[in-house]
């Protein structure tokens, strides 16, 4: 199925937005920021990590991980409402934007309503199943909820390329989360606390309410965001953000199954720097996905591979530093040498480099609305998770795992990947 021609939205007459912005020189300050703030939550890992036993310590980590996969709904529904945003704003037409931006502010808030909904049912029985301890499942709860409420604004944001405001603002919700962190850590040496300091962090968020009139213009006409189209990129989003969690944080909720308490703090210093591998360079591939969701010709394209390649580049030479420098790094995170955790960042490493560029390809089929491309990662993220969930029971199957698995997927996307580039024609959408 091709669309041609699709959301044909600026119409002769209508006010245009008059500004251009190089949004690759936007990705860079967003990523010199976001390494900043990477540098503010590793500082905050380690003072949780000397502070925290080891059982501890992973049980903080696997907790967040959970905390993301009940805010999961709601992300499907704020990446397709970034990409359509996006759209608009490519189109150049403020008129129609504006209407749009209206629209969306009200079915975001009814998706945040039932995403706390949703969260309020599932969290107790997910958390036994994955072997969370009561006073951790009541913390998470809170920050699920903080955090879908203080996001409420941040998908706008995203849409509008107001990338520098979310940067700075992210910036300061890592010092939030330090401060609160070495306050209460300090005396109160467990898990639930350091959950409590990323909640606190997500309240940095509110100061996004100091641009909202910039956001939204009084007296204007919303435009419902509900079309066929819409429809079916928000059905392929929901794929694409359940892939991404698959990739990226679903070994965590197995981990929490099934390792004893000593194996599971190991293994989490391992993912603590693997993890931080793809997400220092992430902002470049958010920016190049906003911008490819508004143009894919001529100057944006041109900023779109630039992007790309220091995406590309920033996770190869991030890989060969966290192996060359694995049991320094170990030490550095925990106080101490952990031989075990060296091992395991080796094989770790490898994978997060795999999931990376899966996720670039993902990310770049997903703003093309190459929709098979989208649903084939969703399809790859789900049969790896559930692989790790019958034979990952130990560290060491898992860490087995991982590297292949991921390695497959990458081969089978980058295949698919190029196929569909081989065969797009200008001015359509792949199906």
């Amino acid at each position: 199925m091709e669309i041609r021609g699709a959301f044909p939205l600026t119409q002769p007459g209508c006010i245009r937005i008059a500004y251009a912005v190089k949004l690759w020189r936007s990705g860079i300050i967003w990523s010199v920021l976001g390494f900043v703030g990477s540098l503010g939550n590793l500082a905050f890992a380690m003072m949780v990590a000397r502070r925290l036993s080891k059982p501890e310590y992973g049980y903080s980590s696997t907790t967040l991980t959970y905390i993301g996969f009940l805010n999961l709904p709601l992300s499907m529904v704020s990446t397709s409402l970034i990409h359509y945003i996006a759209y608009f704003r490519g189109q150049n037409d403020e008129a129609r934007l504006q209407g749009l931006l209206a629209g969306c502010q009200k079915f975001l808030l009814q998706a945040t309503i039932a995403g706390s909904v949703l969260a309020l049912v599932l969290a107790d029985p997910l958390g036994r199943f994955f072997n969370f301890r009561a006073s951790l499942m009541f913390v998470a709860l809170i920050s699920i909820l903080v955090g879908l409420w203080s996001g409420f604004a941040m998908a706008l944001c995203q849409g509008m390329a107001w990338f520098k405001r979310i940067a700075v603002i992210g910036l300061a919700g890592v010092g939030m989360r330090l401060l609160f962190g070495w306050v209460t850590t300090q005396k109160f040496p467990t898990a639930e606390m350091a959950v409590l300091a990323t909640t606190f962090s997500l309240l940095g968020n509110l100061a996004l309410l100091y641009w909202w009139k910039d956001i939204f213009r009084h007296g204007t006409r919303r435009i419902s965001p509900w079309n066929r189209q819409f429809v079916h990129f928000l059905l392929v989003t929901a794929a694409y953000v359940a892939g991404n969690w698959f990739f990226l944080s679903g070994y965590d909720l197995v981990a929490q199954r099934y390792f004893p308490g000593d194996e599971l703090g190991s293994f989490e210093y391992a993912a603590r720097w693997a993890v931080a591998l793809p997400g220092a360079v992430l902002p470049l591939l958010l920016v190049m996905f906003t911008s490819r969701s508004g143009g894919k010709e001529g100057q944006a394209l041109s900023d779109q591979r630039i992007l790309l390649s220091l995406y590309a580049a920033g996770l190869g030479c991030g890989a060969a530093g966290l192996i060359l420098l694995r049991n320094i790094l170990i030490q550095k995170l925990c106080g101490h040498p952990n031989p075990e955790a060296a091992g395991m960042l080796i094989p770790f490493t490898v994978t997060m480099a795999f999931v990376g560029l899966s996720q670039a390809i993902a990310m770049w089929s997903l703003a093309s609305r190459w929709f098979k491309m989208t649903t084939t990662y969703s399809a790859l993220g789900l049969a790896y998770w559930l692989t790790l969930m019958q034979m990952g029971r130990t560290p060491a199957k898992m860490l087995h795992i991982m590297p292949f698995g991921t390695g497959a997927a990458l081969c089978v996307l980058l295949v698919a990947w190029l196929l569909t580039l081989r065969h797009q024609t200008p001015g359509t959408v792949a199906a």
